[in-house]
């Protein structure tokens, strides 16, 4: 079963990761050895960025290929784990009330509808 890459979710980690890590593209682009053109062109999704490419920006950065790779990934597990603690870290205690009892009524709905999965 080949899986397409999405450059476009790739090109957003790519953006989310080096704001995360208050780099800008430029220095990206120094530190990976691309130019801020083709920083620029990943992090839009209008590139199909090289494994290398990807590998040397996530060296800039200092995060993992993973991070980066996951939307395209089958098994991602720890980096969807680590999104949803960081969409929650900031939530209070009612936001966080209500993400749980919605997550655990999506659980309960998919499982319920796990039949419909192709």
């Amino acid at each position: 079963m080949e899986r397409e890459l999405d450059y476009k979710a790739i090109g957003k980690r790519v953006k989310i990761a080096r704001i995360k890590a208050d780099m800008k593209q430029e220095h990206v682009a120094e530190k990976s050895g691309l130019s801020p053109t083709h920083i620029s062109n990943i992090e839009t999704g209008t590139t199909k960025a090289s494994l290398s490419a990807i590998v040397n920006v996530a060296n800039a950065i200092g995060v993992t290929v993973d991070d980066l790779l996951c939307d395209s990934l089958i098994h991602a597990r720890p980096q969807f784990e680590q999104d949803i603690a960081e969409l929650i870290e900031d939530c209070d205690d009612y936001e966080i009330r209500m993400v749980k009892d919605i997550t655990e009524a999506l659980i309960a709905t998919l499982r319920r509808d796990a039949h419909l999965r192709q």
